[in-house]
């Protein structure tokens, strides 16, 4: 056996159990990364000693906390009190955190070992860091969580931190076929994390291998859920309701990842499910997401990389310049259009459980000048529901595309167990 390749919750039901130490575990994982690191270059910082010197104190310690000496990657921009936290952009290498972000915090409080940091795109926008696809050296792995996505793809690490602000962690997780948990908005603290749009936009989430590896690992986080680190057997009250909704984003989906959305509808009525049209194609969102975090990313750097804008990417300098053509009250409109829809879609749950959508546009694009396009999940950031990705399909080239669904805002516990279920049923057919 190769513990590396375990489960989240493969891995914590050996380790609660005696059966496989945390060290070994570690060990196990740092010599898949020396083998693979050199191809797909997801890590930004890695001391192969202090993880050991974590899992040995975890093991001493009897694995503690639902996580047990988990090792655990985390993005470039959660601040670690142990490890230098650059944010992605040359301007903050080397940076040294007192503290630790909350979220990493709470992982530690859980068990967790912190394996080290994964490479994460410039100030978590769009400028692509050094990571690759792992399934296709030449396509992007998506981002911002670009190397939290190509980690878990790789089996380097069975779960990371990422972060969402527009489709940072749901896009790349469908680029490499892992299963990707944005919480809903709010509901993980943002301290010690590098800002781009906190106030509306910025979400603490997960990737993971598997949706049975979410439930502890939320509930490390603080989100409550239904956990066990015995077999899986979630059982869902029946009949779940799942709604197809396409929103005005739907055109720009390829026909593939529109093919991977319809194609797990049909499965899901097939194995009962009541699934229903829902013909709410929020307008006007995609535009006002952009709208909101241009201006709430000048807010935050516009003041800070005044003198500094010749050492950011051309797409980091167009969002402030984009965010200082956003006036005050076309920020307030945009707020307001959001908040209607909010409303509306609380209303669509009195008809549905969850909703089915693209996670995103297809496969992991060709090159590595970009990191790919949000346009499929801009309004679900904005609209603040718990969203989860599970790779269900593979595209033309052979690449994974997920699909994604969507619960109600501040429902995660339900959403998770949905998801565990949902995955037990459409047994994805992209195996990373």
């Amino acid at each position: 056996m190769h513990p590396h390749t375990l489960t989240a919750r493969e891995a914590i039901r050996l380790l609660s159990s005696g059966a496989l130490t945390s060290e070994a575990l570690v060990a196990d994982c740092l010599r898949c990364i020396a083998d693979e690191e050199p191809r797909v270059q997801a890590w930004e910082y890695l001391d192969p000693e202090l993880a050991l010197v974590q899992a040995r104190r975890a093991d001493a310690a009897g694995r503690p906390g639902v996580l047990h000496g988990l090792p655990v990657g985390v993005k470039d921009v959660f601040d670690t009190s142990d490890m230098p936290t650059g944010w992605g952009t040359p301007l903050f290498a080397g940076r040294r955190p007192l503290e630790d972000a909350t979220a990493v915090a709470a992982l530690r409080r859980a068990g967790a070992v912190i394996l080290g940091k994964t490479v994460s795109t410039e100030l978590a926008f769009y400028g692509p860091g050094k990571t690759r696809n792992p399934h296709d050296l030449s396509r992007t792995p998506g981002g911002s969580s670009s190397g939290s996505a190509a980690a878990v793809a790789t089996s380097m690490v069975s779960a990371a931190l990422g972060s969402q602000t527009a489709g940072s962690l749901i896009r790349p997780a469908s680029y490499c076929g892992v299963v990707g948990y944005k919480p809903s908005h709010g509901l993980v603290p943002l301290t010690g994390v590098a800002p781009l749009a906190p106030e509306s936009l910025d979400t603490v989430g997960l990737l993971v291998r598997s949706a049975t590896d979410l439930p502890l690992l939320a509930t490390a986080l603080g989100i409550p859920a239904a956990v066990s680190v015995g077999p899986a057997s979630v059982q869902v009250a029946a009949p779940l309701r799942v709604g197809l909704c396409r929103t005005e984003a739907w055109p720009l989906a390829s026909r593939e990842s529109q093919t991977a959305v319809e194609e797990a509808a049909r499965r899901l009525a097939a194995a009962g499910v009541e699934v229903g049209e829902e013909l709410e194609s929020f307008d006007g969102l995609s535009d006002a997401h952009r709208q909101i975090m241009a201006f709430e990313a000048g807010a935050v750097w516009g003041p800070t990389l005044s003198r500094e804008r010749q050492h950011v990417s051309p797409s980091f300098r167009r969002l402030l310049s984009d965010g200082a053509d956003v006036t005050p009250t076309r920020y307030a409109e945009a707020l307001s259009l959001r908040d209607d829809a909010r409303r509306r879609l609380l209303a669509i749950y009195s008809r549905f459980d969850v909703l089915l959508t693209a996670s995103a546009q297809g496969e992991a694009p060709e090159g590595l000048a970009s990191t790919g396009d949000p346009a499929m999940n801009r309004i679900w950031t904005l609209l603040g529901p718990p969203c989860i990705t599970l790779p269900v399909a593979a595209g033309p080239h052979g690449l994974p595309i997920g699909v994604q669904f969507v619960g109600v805002p501040g429902g995660d516990p339900g959403l998770l167990k949905v998801a565990e279920w949902v995955e037990s049923i459409l047994k994805p057919r992209y195996q990373p």
